[in-house]
């Protein structure tokens, strides 16, 4: 999960309560007017005013599913329409007592506790207005049945909430640590495990994105060890990866660090050199040839002949983004510097003219 899959949940959400809360605000304004519980009023402009703000906000949220309205104001805005309607009502009803009140207090606090049961703030808003005006027209009298009625839903509410949160907190790091984890593997699958170097994936992304900032010239340079696999067959193939691992850190040292240093194969690798000229080119070729060969790892490859490991290269621009081309040309060239002796670097210029 993704933080923008993260904040698109708690956008559905949102739009989940609050749409919620609608709706049952317009039928609970409907049905105050269709069968109200004392036959007096029935219509009052505030509980007109819940009805076809609920509805008109309702159908907007519908049709208009990216736009976020307030939760907040339209809960307080509602609750203050509710507390209206209620003074207008008490006033109407004769002999009245303090049913009317409870009813109406349980019925906000009802359509508060399931349209924001994680939400504490909205809830309180909406139910705030009601509450203290149902305390203001009960005059005390009734005061304990009252406070239980709001506290029953508003230390529920109070506990979800602080459940949802630490769920929510908790969530949160969980994503967060497996998106550092997904980086992770995401860098690895692009690592050599034994050279520490990028290997062909990782050369794609890293092409990908010197390719599209578009600038300077390239040059492939692939290399291959010399007899390496004498090498291997004389001294085994723990010592050749050490081979390996002490030659691929030779490469890389000679390079900067802007270019692209791959394990193209056993033991073949490919250097991208970036924003560089032809002549910079062959003097990182050349220098990178000193390198392997001044690690002095000592290479008997026939019977006859005692020396060093050494690499041949062959050397390619890199032109019109024609990363199969470049490769071809130097593999060409790292071919013919092979049979004409090895330890040597050959341009695919010289291969052509040759």
């Amino acid at each position: 999960m993704s933080a923008k899959t993260w904040r698109a949940l708690l956008k559905g959400k949102h739009q989940l309560s609050l749409r919620l809360f609608l709706l049952l605000n317009a039928i609970s304004a409907s049905f105050s007017m269709a069968s109200p519980i004392y036959h007096t009023q029935p219509f009052t402009v505030p509980a007109v005013l819940v009805l076809f703000g609920s509805s008109l906000l309702l159908v907007w949220q519908l049709i208009d599913k990216q736009r976020l309205i307030n939760i907040n104001l339209v809960s307080f805005s509602l609750g203050i329409l509710w507390a209206w309607h209620i003074i207008i009502k008490n006033d109407a009803i004769p002999n009245t007592d303090a049913s009317y009140l409870i009813i109406a207090l349980l019925t906000i606090l009802f359509i508060g506790s399931i349209s924001f049961i994680n939400n504490l703030r909205a809830f309180t808003l909406h139910c705030l207005p009601v509450t203290l005006t149902i305390l203001w027209l009960d005059q005390g009298e009734h005061w304990l049945r009252v406070m239980y009625s709001i506290a029953l839903p508003g230390v529920g509410i109070t506990i979800q909430h602080i459940i949802q949160r630490r769920n929510d907190n908790f969530t949160q790091r969980l994503m967060n640590k497996l998106l550092e984890e997904k980086e992770q593997l995401t860098d690895l699958s692009m690592i050599d495990p034994l050279t520490g170097l990028y290997n062909r994936r990782g050369f794609q992304n890293r092409l990908e994105s010197i390719l599209a900032a578009g600038s300077g010239n390239h040059f492939v340079l692939l290399l291959d060890i010399d007899h390496f696999k004498a090498y291997n067959d004389n001294y085994g193939h723990s010592m050749g990866d050490q081979a390996l691992i002490r030659v691929s850190a030779a490469i890389r040292d000679a390079v900067r660090s802007r270019d692209v240093v791959t394990r193209y194969g056993g033991e073949e690798f490919m250097v991208l050199l970036t924003n560089t000229s032809a002549e910079s080119a062959m003097d990182t070729a050349e220098r990178i040839r000193l390198r392997v060969y001044d690690l002095k790892i000592r290479h008997l490859f026939n019977e006859q002949v005692a020396t060093n490991v050494t690499i041949s290269i062959g050397v390619a621009p890199l032109e019109d983004d024609g990363i199969e081309e470049a490769l071809e040309l130097a593999d060409k060239a790292l071919y013919r510097a092979k049979n004409q002796g090895r330890n040597s670097i050959l341009t695919s210029d010289e291969l052509q003219a040759a």
